[in-house]
């Protein structure tokens, strides 16, 4: 093994302009078949799961074990944790072992911004975070940078956790779900709810939503009914835990994937006036490119660093 990277480590690698351009790569290349991986498998327990994802990308194979139990934030503890390890993909050699929880958060929330910049209006001046954990605020990071947003709005369950948020944020607490999604042109659904958060009817015109929870149901079936769907692949429509739950049961047909749009062999956003929805339920190829570029960027420092110590010692 030569590099075993903490928490600490990894997430002073994470810059999200650096990391957007790699997920976007990675899409790419997933929606073309350069990059591959076998469905997710999970393992439950009554308060949770673990999941297993392998997957080839960016020139390494790798494989991410991740865990994900939704009460965890009343303990104080992140709602997924996982753990990421890369392989040489010539020699099957151990590169690396990195703690996968920060990798998760940034990876999940750079999708989102990449979707954003290919489907959201051009003219989108409001943001809306649903949620107060880990995803939320990695989204809050990935979306206000080098976005035009001029007013970011914060919903969830709690609302001294709310207020929280919206004073580190340096955003405007919203009283519910609701009002956030009714103030916004973009929406990013960040929350493990069981319930719908985002509805249809408080859907503006035009509005482009992403969702990210895996284990529960943020939008309604309107939402989705009156909406370009866009995935990060077809998988989405298998049955959990490979695909998301608001998905399930639903045909694919007129939805599409994000990489196949940002390569040009797929439609985006066709009017002003069209609601677009970015539903996401992670990939492993996006884990393994992301940690990969991780590695890159550690890796690179170490070797600086050994080079400028045998320089001092001679």
């Amino acid at each position: 093994m030569k590099l075993l990277l903490g928490p600490a480590q990894v997430a002073g690698w994470l810059e999200p302009a650096a990391l957007e351009t790699v997920i976007r790569e990675a899409m790419i290349a997933l929606s073309s078949g350069a990059a591959t991986a076998p469905p997710r498998i999970a393992v439950r327990t009554p308060l949770g799961l673990l999941a297993a994802m392998p997957g080839r990308a960016a020139g390494v194979l790798g494989a991410k074990l991740v865990s994900v139990f939704p009460e965890n934030p009343t303990r104080g503890l992140p709602g997924h944790q996982a753990l990421i390890a890369l392989f040489d993909e010539s020699t099957g050699e151990p590169l690396a072992l990195l703690d996968g929880t920060a990798i998760t958060a940034a990876r999940t929330a750079a999708v989102s911004a990449v979707a954003t910049r290919c489907l959201a209006r051009n003219d989108a001046k409001v943001l809306a975070i649903l949620g107060t954990g880990v995803q939320a605020a990695a989204h809050w990071r990935a979306l206000t940078t080098g976005f035009g947003f001029q007013r970011v709005v914060v919903a969830g369950r709690t609302s001294a956790r709310v207020l929280e948020c919206a004073k580190a944020w340096n955003a405007v607490p919203a009283p519910s779900f609701e009002a956030a999604v009714r103030d916004a042109e973009v929406v990013c659904a960040c929350t493990h709810a069981d319930l719908p958060v985002v509805r249809r009817t408080w859907l503006r015109p035009g509005t482009h939503v992403n969702s990210v929870g895996i284990g529960g149901h943020e939008l309604d079936q309107a939402a989705l009914d009156d909406a370009l769907l866009v995935v990060e692949a077809m998988t989405a429509f298998d049955p959990f835990p490979i695909g998301a739950y608001e998905l399930q049961g639903r045909s694919a047909s007129g939805a599409c994937e994000l990489g196949a749009i940002l390569a040009g062999r797929a439609s985006g956003r066709s009017d002003p006036a069209q609601i677009t929805v970015f539903k996401s339920v992670g990939h492993a190829v996006l884990d393994v490119a992301a940690a990969a570029h991780v590695w890159r960027q550690a890796s690179h420092v170490r070797m600086n660093s050994d080079e400028s110590q045998q320089e001092s010692a001679r």
